[in-house]
């Protein structure tokens, strides 16, 4: 990654997620702390991808479509999400 130094510091959670409910800029450098006292610096947009996939398994387990709709009966359903799984070793 030749990003410089990372501006946007994040913690992991008990559960093993950051918070994270919109895209960052793909070449900002991010650095995650992670559970076990770890600490690795993430390109934006390695997180980027991985707010995508978390993104797609929430709205296949609530059965929306590509845009976030959902096709059934008219209910409130949240629109996105908040927390991103992540861990040691992702930015490679």
């Amino acid at each position: 990654m030749k990003a410089g130094p990372p501006l946007i510091h994040l913690q992991q959670d008990s559960e093993g997620y950051i918070r994270m409910n919109r895209h960052f800029p793909g070449s900002a450098a991010i650095s995650i702390t992670f559970n076990d006292g770890s600490e690795e610096a993430v390109a934006g947009t390695r997180l980027n991808e991985a707010y995508d996939e978390a993104l797609a398994v929430y709205r296949a387990q609530n059965h929306l479509d590509a845009k976030g709709y959902s096709r059934g009966p008219k209910k409130k359903v949240q629109a996105g999400i908040d927390f991103v799984p992540v861990h040691p070793g992702m930015s490679n």
